[in-house]
């Protein structure tokens, strides 16, 4: 049981660090080569981590601003939503005994 709380964590942790490498704000984007549909899915799935980071970093943000426009407002949308509406999903559901 310990070595797999163990083998979970790590794996937590470097998945975390993989995804601070793909943070909305760093310089990579520019206005020739802005963030597109799949950027704007990346950075709604990993908005809430983004938040967090942005609070020890100047330079993250959660949106991307050099972006394509409408259809990564688009990708960012529909991430936010299924990736906050999945949660549900984990939630313990009420059960009503009807007679």
């Amino acid at each position: 049981m310990k070595k797999r709380i163990m083998l979970l964590s790590i794996m937590i942790l470097m998945l975390l660090f993989l995804m601070t490498g793909c943070m909305p704000g760093d310089p990579k984007y520019t206005v020739s080569d802005p963030a597109g549909f799949f950027w704007g899915v990346w950075h709604g799935w990993i908005a809430p981590i983004s938040l967090i980071v942005g609070l020890f970093k100047e330079n993250v943000r959660i949106y991307e601003v050099v972006n394509t426009g409408w259809w990564y407002d688009f990708g960012f949308y529909i991430a936010v939503i299924s990736g906050f509406g999945g949660l549900s999903l984990f939630r313990k559901k009420k059960t009503e005994n009807h007679k």
